[in-house]
């Protein structure tokens, strides 16, 4: 096959086939012929706690982890980047002859910006079993699993799918989502005008 022929073969790609994915699952994704398991870590607020409480948490976290050695740690940055809106801001401060109109887009963009810089530690942490998917079709099995899990003193829930599809969101895109994830581009707009 030329270089032409692969092009073409690659265009002809959905994003998941793009990105590896077989399918999205309840709690994960499967890859080639296992599956990713998710957990969500429950954030705490690390700002009010002691420096005492903040050394047993990373030691509560260090032993799951020593004690989970397969268990894979995936750190995320959960902030929205608000790029899209920052350009339209930019856009319409260049359009604009009014003065008044002017200073309130520059308000507005300088308020973005404000949120931004307040969310810039916003971080997400995801635990990632890797599971053959007869395991990994065991609800039972993965309830007992995220019990285990929490046992080591950290919060953390079993991701569901609309966890997945968002954190594939950040995860690729570097953006949050803000509405519920489609299964299929443009599902919500055939299903509004259908």
């Amino acid at each position: 096959m030329n270089r032409k022929q692969k092009q073409m073969l690659k265009q002809q790609q959905t994003t998941r086939q793009l990105m590896g994915i077989r399918r999205l699952t309840p709690h994960g994704l499967t890859v080639g012929s296992e599956e990713l398991i998710f957990f969500l870590i429950y954030p705490e607020n690390l700002s009010v706690l002691s420096l005492d409480a903040i050394g047993q948490r990373v030691r509560a976290f260090t032993a799951l982890l020593k004690a989970n050695p397969d268990t894979e740690l995936l750190a995320l940055d959960a902030q929205e980047t608000f790029q899209a809106n920052r350009e339209f801001y930019r856009m319409r401060l260049e359009e604009e002859t009014n003065p008044a109109l002017r200073e309130l887009l520059r308000q507005d963009l300088s308020h973005l910006d404000s949120v931004q810089s307040a969310a810039a530690t916003a971080r997400e942490f995801v635990l990632i079993d890797r599971l053959d998917e007869k395991s990994a079709a065991d609800e039972r099995g993965l309830r007992q699993r995220e019990k285990s899990l929490s046992g080591y003193g950290i919060s953390l829930r079993l991701a569901e799918e609309q966890d997945v599809k968002r954190l594939l969101s950040v995860y690729y895109r570097q953006e949050m989502l803000t509405e519920e994830a489609e299964n299929v581009d443009g599902e919500r707009a055939v299903t509004r005008h259908g």
